[in-house]
C-alpha cells in the first residue's frame, strides 16, 4: 500500500503485488524429459507420492514414470490420479477443458491437463485477454463486465470485455472468437479484427498450488452503436465507462478480479495514460507486469 500523507492508500503496484506473492521454497519443479514445466508444493507431492505407478518423488524434482511416454499416456494416467484425489482430498474436481503443457510457448506438447488441476502442478496456464475500446472524438471509454455471483473465482467482480482460458486445441484468434461470441456476443467478423498488442505475465499462490499465467493482450475498438450482451452466463452486466473512471477504479479499489488489473495496466501505459511523470512506481510496474516465472530457491515474492 502506498503511504500519503500519514495514511495507506491503493496504488497501481499493489495489484502487482497481489498477483506475484508465493513462496517457491514450498515447491518441488515438475519435470517432463527432463524439462522443467511447473512445480508443485510438498503438500501436494505427498499426496502424488500415493500413485507410485504415475509419479517419481525425490527431494529435487516430480516427474512421471519413464513407461509414460507419449502425451496422451501421460495425460491418462495423471487424470486419473486427479480423479482419486477429487474423491479422497477435495482437490478441484475436473471442468473437462484441457490446457497445454510445455517449457514454453510453441515448445512440442508434453502432454496435456485439465484446467481445474493446472495449479496442482504449477504448469504456466495461457489465456486472452480483450479490452473492448470505444473511441469518440478525443473520448476514450472501455466495456467492462461484471462477472456473474455465481463464478467459482472472482464471482461479482469487474473483468475485461472478453477473457477466456486458452484451451490446447485451439489457436489463440480461434479462442477469442468463441469467448467473444459467448461472453459478449461479438460477431466473428468484428471480433477479427482484435489487435495483439503483447503479454502480461504473473505467478500467484493459491489455495492449492501455483498459478504462472500469461495473458495475451488485444484491443479491439467496439463501434459506438454497439451493446454487448452474455450468452454463456457467465456475465450479469456490462457497463461503458471513461478509461478514466477505470482508472481510478483500478488505483482505488479491488473491484476488478486480480489478474484483469494487470491487464487494465498495461493498457493505460500503452496509451501513454499512466507516464512517468505522474506515476511515481512507472518503471516498478513495466517490469512487474513481465514477471519471470522459472524462478529459483529463495525468490519467494514480487520484491525479491
Amino acid at each position: 500500500m502506498a503511504y500519503q500523507n500519514g495514511n495507506y492508500s491503493m496504488a497501481f503496484l499493489d495489484h502487482i503485488v497481489a498477483c506475484n506473492t508465493h513462496d517457491i521454497d514450498k515447491f518441488l519443479p515438475f519435470l517432463l524429459d527432463g524439462q522443467h514445466v511447473g512445480w508443485v508444493r510438498h503438500d501436494i507431492s505427498a499426496l502424488l507420492g500415493s500413485y507410485p505407478d504415475v509419479f517419481r518423488i525425490d527431494r529435487r524434482a516430480v516427474t512421471l514414470q519413464p513407461r509414460l511416454v507419449t502425451p496422451e499416456e501421460r495425460s491418462i494416467a495423471v487424470d486419473a490420479v486427479c480423479d482419486d484425489l477429487a474423491l479422497k482430498h477435495n482437490v478441484p474436481r475436473r471442468m473437462g477443458e484441457r490446457y497445454a503443457v510445455a517449457p514454453r510457448w510453441g515448445d512440442p506438447l508434453e502432454m496435456t491437463l485439465d484446467r481445474a488441476v493446472a495449479c496442482l502442478f504449477g504448469v504456466r496456464a495461457y489465456g486472452v485477454h480483450v479490452n473492448g475500446l470505444v473511441q469518440q472524438g478525443e473520448a476514450l471509454s472501455l466495456w467492462i463486465a461484471r462477472r456473474a455471483d455465481n463464478r467459482d473465482v472472482a464471482p461479482g467482480k469487474l473483468d475485461n470485455l472478453i477473457a477466456g482460458g486458452q484451451p490446447a486445441h485451439l489457436s489463440l484468434m480461434e479462442n477469442l472468437v468463441k469467448e467473444a461470441k459467448e461472453e459478449a456476443n461479438v460477431p466473428a467478423p468484428l471480433a477479427q479484427k482484435a489487435r495483439l498488442v503483447g503479454a502480461v505475465s504473473y505467478c500467484m499462490e493459491n489455495k492449492w498450488g501455483l498459478k504462472p499465467d500469461t495473458m495475451f493482450c488485444y484491443d479491439l475498438e467496439i463501434p459506438p452503436d454497439f451493446t454487448p450482451q452474455n450468452l454463456d452466463g457467465e456475465i450479469q452486466s456490462f457497463q461503458c465507462l471513461p478509461v478514466s473512471d477505470v482508472l481510478d477504479r483500478v488505483r482505488e479499489t479491488w473491484d476488478f478480479k486480480l489478474n484483469v488489473n494487470l491487464v487494465i495496466i498495461d493498457f493505460l501505459i500503452r496509451k501513454s495514460i499512466l507516464t512517468p511523470d505522474n506515476e511515481p512506481n512507472y518503471l516498478e510496474l513495466v517490469k512487474g507486469l513481465r514477471r519471470d516465472w522459472m524462478l529459483k530457491s529463495g525468490q519467494s515474492s514480487f520484491f525479491r
